[in-house]
């Protein structure tokens, strides 16, 4: 370890003496050994030197008093004065400056040269280095195995907290996800934040409680835990592509019910309990960034899953319904996605056992996203999610045959005549409110009402046909290329 000023006037060898009554910085470390014959030092110095001099400069009393002043500005732990050369002995008024400072003063006999003490405190502050150094290595290797052999970032975290001698917290977006040991939560007054490397996907932090020990290692720590976290984002990446397979094969209804549990139970989604769908239907921006997002907060036992065509992307979290309260975790998910900048609705969908039960709540949970708000929860019951679910309704079919003829003409006219449909549709069949929502006039949306029946052979007048025509609209906004 460093020697201090104490440790140098125990070694026999140097003949060192105390000159002085001051003791303050006695035991101080000592940083360096700085020679100076300059009248003021102070520029030269940084701190935690032990100043050594014979005093050729310091030849009057002023002289003296105002060099142990400048030493003392410095921050040196004392001063080593050399004696047979300009000086037999210590000057009194150097040692009375120094006393009256708290200045320790050593004198340095003449067959004790400069060098003999500045080699001891390089060699052991050279020592000192190389045993820090040899235990931050140590440390390393510990951290290294605690993350590698099994225990993960719990068991890292447990280390860290032992070598810096305090609690250790990660939190992701401001909620703590993993701490060393149990106990009060963090306060940022009395908490030191480590910014680790994961951008917004996880928006991570470690927290050490102060006071810490020990820097060198928590930037070893940091770079462990952030690389990973990167891991475990690929390795959610994965999963939830792994889950999205499995779900759109159960969604699609191609496969019987045991290979349908079968596939189900292979992603830890078990069929024979009722499960609960929250979906979201994100740009793909914000997809990419949904793929890899830690959702702790409210997978709570559940799966994610990513399920993705052409252009179209969704989240898909199957939550076991025992226990959970979907609007409690539609919200929690909202606000998680908030936090990284995504403002997409979440859907709802009902509790329901096996996988047509699953496939139900699927298509309650997109039919529930349609209604804009940040959490939707699902009307329970829903025709058009019963029919979607059906694997016998062929409704994408039903409701293509029904609109095709005015999405064609809407495309070679420039009309609106599917957005009419909707409105009256929406609307009660009240052609003055139609009128008013899209500024026509009343005789303008009769004339569109006939074009309409004309091209499907649905009179929107009719509950029948209207009804028929409201289950196309609702199907075509729901439903996605096979």
């Amino acid at each position: 370890m460093a020697l201090s000023l104490a440790d140098l006037l125990a070694l026999p060898a140097l003949k060192l003496r105390s000159a002085g009554s001051a003791t303050g910085t006695v035991t101080d470390p000592i940083e360096w050994v700085a020679v100076t014959e300059l009248a003021n030092p102070q520029p030269f110095l940084s701190g935690g030197e032990l100043v050594l001099t014979t005093g050729v400069r310091q030849l009057t009393a002023a002289a003296q008093r105002s060099f142990v002043r400048q030493v003392k500005r410095s921050g040196a732990v004392g001063i080593g004065f050399g004696t047979g050369l300009g000086h037999d002995n210590v000057p009194q008024p150097l040692v009375a400056e120094a006393n009256r400072w708290g200045v320790p003063v050593v004198e340095v006999p003449y067959d004790t040269p400069f060098i003999a003490i500045g080699k001891l405190v390089a060699d052991a502050r050279s020592a000192d280095h190389y045993a820090k150094l040899e235990r931050l290595l140590a440390q390393h290797q510990v951290l290294a195995q605690a993350l590698l052999s099994g225990g993960g970032l719990q068991a890292l975290l447990s280390k860290l907290a032992g070598m810096v001698r305090t609690d250790v917290v990660l939190t992701q977006f401001g909620s703590e996800v993993l701490r060393s040991s149990p106990g009060s939560p963090v306060e940022k007054d009395s908490w030191t934040p480590v910014g680790l490397a994961t951008g917004k996907r996880d928006a991570s932090t470690l927290w050490l409680r102060a006071p810490s020990e020990d820097a060198a290692i928590v930037d070893y720590a940091k770079g462990l835990i952030s690389v990973e976290l990167n891991s475990l984002a690929q390795r959610r990446q994965a999963a939830r592509q792994l889950a999205g397979q499995v779900l759109q094969d159960v969604i699609r209804g191609s496969l019987s019910a045991p290979d349908a549990a079968a596939r189900l139970q292979s992603v830890q989604i078990n069929p024979t309990e009722k499960n609960i769908v929250l979906l979201v239907q994100p740009t793909e921006t914000h997809f990419r960034t949904l793929s890899t997002l830690a959702l702790a907060p409210v997978l709570q036992g559940g799966v994610a899953a990513v399920l993705s065509k052409d252009d179209q992307h969704e989240l898909v979290i199957v939550v076991p319904a025992t226990g959970a309260d979907a609007g409690q975790l539609g919200l929690a998910l909202s606000k998680h996605m908030a936090e990284v900048g995504i403002a997409s609705p979440v859907g709802i969908g009902g509790a329901y056992a096996h996988a047509n039960g699953l496939r139900w709540s699927y298509f309650e949970a997109r039919e529930a996203t349609t209604r804009g708000q940040p959490v939707n929860a699902p009307e329970r019951l829903s025709l058009t999610s019963l029919l979607l679910a059906s694997e016998d309704v062929p409704m994408t079919d039903m409701a293509a045959e029904a609109l095709q003829p005015l999405l064609r003409f809407d495309a070679a006219h420039g009309s609106d005549l599917v957005a009419t449909l909707e409105m009256y549709l929406q609307l009660n069949g009240s052609v003055a409110a139609v009128a008013e929502a899209l500024t026509l006039h009343r005789n303008t949306v009769r004339y569109r009402l006939t074009q309409i029946s004309d091209l499907t052979g649905y009179d929107p007048a009719v509950t029948a046909d209207r009804v028929q025509l409201w289950l196309a609209l609702a199907v075509r906004r729901l439903s996605r290329p096979s």
